[in-house]
């Protein structure tokens, strides 16, 4: 039998520190801590180089290490299309009609308010349940599910 393998999701982004702090908040998820030697990761910062400072990248994990780690690189260019890839927020499993929409109306106030965008409800069907599309604070598609 074959290892089950980790993974990482990583997002491109303008602004990587913004938007892993919106995602650690999503997702109840954690900065790692700063390089040993350093007490902040300002300080192993200031210690790079001139032409390597600034957050280039950021990330985030799951404090219990079983959901996937979260990375966040800068690129030069914006977002311009529909990802081809999104994470579903799964906050309604197990839940259905009325009290699944409630569930999720109540998770996208929640981050709405940390600076989501709701895009729309998508009513059940023959072969889904409700689910409510969003965009993260970088126009990044993802789901409440």
């Amino acid at each position: 039998m074959e290892s089950i393998k980790q993974i990482q999701i990583t997002f491109d982004c303008a602004e990587p520190e913004r938007v892993a702090r919106f995602w650690s908040e999503v997702l109840g998820y954690v900065a790692p801590p700063p390089p040993e030697g350093f007490a902040t990761w300002d300080d192993f910062d200031r210690a790079q180089p001139v032409e390597h400072q600034g957050p280039a990248s950021a990330s985030c994990a799951d404090p219990s290490g079983v959901g996937p780690r979260l990375y966040f690189q800068r690129v030069p260019e914006g977002k311009v299309a529909k990802n081809r890839v999104h994470i579903d927020v799964r906050v309604g499993t197990g839940l259905v009609g009325e009290e699944r929409v409630a569930a999720l109306e109540a998770e996208c106030s929640r981050l709405v308010a940390l600076g989501a965008v709701r895009v729309r409800l998508l009513l059940a069907d023959d072969d889904n349940e409700s689910c409510l599309v969003m965009q993260d604070i970088e126009g990044n598609e993802f789901c409440l599910d």
